[in-house]
């Protein structure tokens, strides 16, 4: 009923902001969960349910789209925006889901390292999407938050490069091995898809310009 009274162009960036708040919230628990492995199972369950809440924000944001015939955004750019956010959501679930499923106990220094990355990386993108709707006027402090967001990717990058050099110097158990590199894929390419966050959103500031 209130979203009736809201107007459609106010209700997209809303949503990109509560997507990106998702985001924030599951790499807070992430976190945590990194830290805590006894009750790895619970911290699972928790970014589970938090990924649910992300795919209704998503379904709501789709929906919409087909709704409004006069978007505030180009069509494909909310699309993609919505699904990327969407995606990093379902990677950081992915690598919590492997952690309780693989039964690991021990965080290595890499998950942690990575965490930090995420969190960040999520951190700076909640300031891109709450301030997509006033993006032409903060368009310098937009840019250089994707900038950022860019170079949290690398880091990202030579984060998951040193990590399995080391499982596969350091570490004797093969299936351990398969499962920390499947953890690690899933956390990097979620940093990667931050960055086509903010690719997206750098691409739509450029065009107002």
């Amino acid at each position: 009923m209130l979203e009736a009274l809201i107007p459609r162009e106010k209700m997209f960036f809303d949503l990109f902001v509560q997507a990106g708040g998702k985001i924030v919230e599951a790499c807070a628990v992430f976190e945590r969960f990194l830290g805590d492995m006894e009750h790895a199972e619970a911290h699972a369950r928790r970014i589970k349910t938090i990924e649910h809440e992300a795919d209704e924000i998503t379904h709501r944001t789709v929906d919409l789209l087909h709704k409004t015939f006069v978007t505030p955004l180009d069509r494909d750019d909310i699309h993609r925006l919505i699904s990327r956010l969407d995606d990093v959501l379902d990677l950081i679930d992915a690598a919590a889901s492997r952690i309780a499923l693989y039964e690991i106990r021990t965080a290595l220094p890499e998950a942690h390292e990575f965490a930090r990355v995420l969190s960040s990386a999520a951190q700076h993108l909640q300031k891109l999407l709450a301030g997509l709707a006033n993006a032409k006027k903060a368009r310098e402090e937009v840019l250089r938050t994707c900038i950022e967001v860019n170079r949290l990717e690398n880091e990202g990058d030579t984060i998951l490069r040193g990590a399995l050099a080391k499982l596969f110097r350091e570490e004797q158990d093969l299936r351990l091995v398969m499962k920390w590199k499947e953890i690690f894929e899933d956390l990097e390419t979620a940093t990667d898809r931050c960055e086509d966050v903010a690719n997206i959103v750098e691409g739509i500031v450029i065009e107002l310009a």
